[in-house]
């Protein structure tokens, strides 16, 4: 095998001949050695393990395209039913008529939620005679990245909310601080990549009611659910943050994350058709038939539509529920174990979504969060370490997002690991690793609000 193997393997350029499969299989499977093991990575919230019947479906679809509706009317058909099942699962008011679709995963979705935000905004002040200029949207500083590229990409002024103290997501009074009448929505976060926190959702879209019946200023809610909507319907279920709240216009969530899908799959759904504008749906008559589509992409595999729905199919409401519960209880028992390490304080335990940080504590001067998820690579675990946005820069945090595949022994292991790694950070006379050094945010990157799209 290795004998047939070329001198010099071409790296930015086509090779002259051909290479037998085999011999191109073995070195592209070798060189994919030196990525990190996956099931390590515990900075990815998205799903590292499927099981193997969801591996075969995926195989067996791998040709199919999602846009081809009319080729492929069962998949679609099957696209359907998940939109219905997540219409009852968030309580629309007409499951029957439920209006969402798939993406390639939450950001795609939440641009779309974007979209229509922005495009109802327009269409109510075209009617009012009113300019049209100068849209924005409001938002916490530790919303995903993707709602900044939003911001960027379709020309909307992002309003955010900086953090302040012990607070680190939005929180009612900045959000209707920040509203005006160029206001085209105010995005909620059910579960923040910088900390697994929950907005209180339905507390916002109280102080929204107020706002209203003080100005008249109408400001629809996007709940960005990317990891959190696959979580409180299951373990919350007397928390309001969705379609039991009027002023919810729009919900994402990732299907590829505590969706249990392998990526990448997303999923948005609005409150009702009138939510989203018609303008935006088009009418594409392509390959044979007349297929609506308003999403940012056009083909794309249907495989993982075909896997949400076995899992669906597979797991129901209390597979989920059961699923989300060990996830949790691995996430609190493993923060609460880390708290007793002695020289890390808790910023979140993990009892919302299946995430939490935690910090370095007051007067620890030793090594930093930087150096800690530097000694945890070297035992192959990705623990991300950041610093927080604005107004809290001064805090620097690890994060461990909690999976399916991230069994209790699993935590165990890591907790060995990170004991090890102590012993010896314990022994620095200063820290040797600051976040310049290779620390990674993955999903909890700073920003700058003067600089819109320049984080």
């Amino acid at each position: 095998m290795f004998s047939r193997e070329p001198l010099r393997v071409p790296r930015y350029e086509l090779p002259a001949g051909e290479m037998e499969p085999a011999t191109a299989y073995q070195v592209v499977h070798d060189e994919l050695m030196l990525d990190g093991n996956a099931r390590q990575n515990l900075a990815t919230f998205v799903s590292t393990w499927a099981e193997p019947e969801a591996r075969r479906l995926m195989d067996e679809c791998a040709e199919k395209n999602m846009i081809d509706k009319d080729e492929y009317p069962q998949t679609a058909e099957l696209e359907t039913r998940c939109v219905h099942m997540l219409a009852r699962l968030w309580h629309a008011e007409d499951t029957r008529h439920a209006t969402g679709c798939s993406t390639t995963g939450s950001s795609e979705a939440a641009m779309l939620g974007g979209l229509a935000l922005k495009r109802r905004w327009q269409h109510r002040r075209r009617a009012e005679g009113r300019p049209t200029d100068r849209p924005n949207l409001v938002m916490g500083s530790n919303v995903q990245i993707c709602w900044e590229k939003f911001a960027d990409y379709f020309e909307v002024e992002p309003r955010y909310a900086p953090m302040e103290g012990e607070t680190f997501h939005l929180t009612p009074d900045r959000a209707v601080a920040l509203c005006d009448e160029n206001t085209i929505g105010v995005v909620t976060v059910l579960g923040s990549t910088f900390d697994g926190s929950y907005e209180p959702v339905a507390d916002i879209a109280a102080a929204l009611d107020d706002l209203q019946g003080r100005t008249g200023l109408d400001v629809p809610v996007h709940v960005d659910g990317a990891s959190g909507a696959m979580i409180a319907p299951f373990l919350d279920p007397d928390l309001r943050w969705d379609f039991r709240l009027p002023r919810v216009a729009s919900i994402n969530t990732s299907g590829h994350k505590y969706g249990l899908v392998m990526p990448g799959v997303g999923w948005v759904l609005w409150r009702d058709r009138d939510a989203l504008p018609d303008d935006l749906v088009f009418h594409v008559n392509y390959l044979g038939g007349d297929m609506p589509t308003f999403a940012l992409n056009f083909s794309r595999p249907g495989a993982q539509v075909v896997a949400q729905y076995y899992n669906f199919l597979r797991l129901g409401f209390d597979g989920y529920r059961r699923v989300q519960q060990t996830c949790r209880d691995v996430a609190t028992r493993l923060s609460g174990e880390i708290a007793r390490l002695g020289p890390f304080e808790l910023i979140t335990d993990g009892s919302d979504i299946p995430v939490f940080a935690f910090r370095v504590r007051d007067g620890e001067e030793r090594f930093s969060v930087f150096d800690v998820s530097a000694a945890l690579r070297e035992r192959g675990w990705q623990v991300p370490a950041y610093t927080f946005p604005q107004n809290r820069s001064d805090l620097a945090a690890l994060r461990i997002v909690v999976r399916v595949d991230f069994s209790h022994d699993l935590a165990d292991l890591l907790l060995e690991d990170l004991r090890r790694a102590l012993s010896r950070l314990e022994t620095q006379d200063a820290p040797r690793r600051g976040e310049e050094a290779g620390g990674f945010a993955h999903g909890a990157e700073t920003r700058n609000p003067g600089r819109p799209g320049r984080g």
